[in-house]
């Protein structure tokens, strides 16, 4: 009962923030219009909504798409970031840690350098991601045989290294476009229904494998040998969740870019307050992460108005504090 109410609060909390970022912006928008706007487009639903064709299309073309993305994103990234965490066993794992954020910016510079067509940046960001992930577990497997968790790290810093000395070189050479990469890189969810359907099935079938494998995760935090005397294979586990980590990361950066901190603040803020089982903290993660970049790119687009703020630059803010307090907590436990 407990678990179910849990459920269901961050349930109401993620619809509350995706209502907010539907009627607040530069024009607002009634509750009223909103709900029954999006009623009408239910089928077998028929209801006058009472907003002019204006308020209509700022809603449907520009802040459903906003919200449903920055909630895919958000929660995506919270997600793996708990998957990740409960791989390594580490509190402090994010969903970059393997170099898809060096992957994901080494490809998009090389677009925007050479190419030049923002259209492409998506999909280079999401090859580029997975193909930073797929080196670093490359790297990690090959040096020492089986691929421990420790070598793996130790692979995603090197291939992480890397890819950023070849990003900024390619920088380098055409200072003119940084304006452009920077701005990716600090995250924009505001790319549109079109960004929102390419995300949409890595999404599903990332954020679906990694809450089966929430009971999995829990029988390995008491360590590899009681796993393996339940019958569970640590080492093929550790595997599909990675596996699955990396598509909701490589996902939620092509969408969204590279936004940081999600991925360690709402795991451990969930584990908090609902305790470390997996089972809870992989779907509470995955609601809370997408009601708190939603809340983020709300202030993002208000604090500022008519200008916008970079979210990554608020989810800074935010996620830095909460860091030092994670480190902090750490360390105490250690000692």
């Amino acid at each position: 009962m407990r678990r179910g109410v849990m459920f269901a609060g961050a349930a109401v909390v993620l619809a509350a923030c995706m209502t907010a970022g539907l009627m607040v912006g530069a024009a607002g928008l009634p509750l009223k219009g909103v709900v029954l706007a999006l009623a009408d487009r239910l089928p077998f639903v028929s209801a006058h909504s009472g907003l002019t064709s204006l308020e209509t299309g700022v809603l449907f073309e520009l802040r459903l798409p906003r919200v449903l993305l920055g909630a895919m994103v958000g929660g995506l990234l919270a997600v793996a970031g708990a998957g990740y965490q409960g791989v390594f066993r580490n509190p402090l794992a994010d969903p970059y840690l393997l170099g898809a954020a060096a992957g994901a910016g080494l490809t998009v510079t090389l677009v925007i350098v050479a190419v030049g067509d923002g259209a492409a940046v998506p999909l280079a960001a999401f090859c580029g991601a997975a193909g930073g992930v797929l080196l670093a577990y490359g790297l990690g497997h090959t040096a020492t045989r089986g691929g421990g968790t420790a070598t793996l790290v130790l692979a995603g810093v090197a291939v992480t290294s890397f890819l950023t000395a070849v990003q900024t070189f390619l920088q380098q050479l055409k200072v003119e476009e940084l304006q452009r990469v920077y701005a990716w890189i600090l995250g924009d969810v505001g790319g549109g229904w079109e960004q929102v359907v390419m995300c949409a099935p890595y999404a599903v079938v990332a954020a679906a494998i990694l809450l089966l494998h929430g009971r999995l995760l829990d029988v390995l935090s008491v360590g590899d040998d009681e796993a393996s005397s339940l019958g569970v294979r640590a080492g093929r586990v550790r595997l599909v969740v990675l596996v699955a980590a990396s598509l909701a990361t490589a996902a939620a950066v092509s969408a969204g870019g590279l936004i940081g901190f999600v991925g360690v603040v709402v795991p451990h803020a969930v584990r908090r307050l609902a305790g470390g089982s997996y089972r809870v903290v992989l779907p509470l993660s995955l609601l809370a992460g997408g009601a708190f970049l939603v809340t983020a790119d709300l202030i993002a687009r208000t604090v500022l108005a008519p200008a916008e703020l970079p979210i990554g630059v608020v989810t800074a803010f935010v996620g830095a504090p909460f860091f030092v307090t994670i480190l902090r907590a750490t360390r105490k436990v250690e000692t």
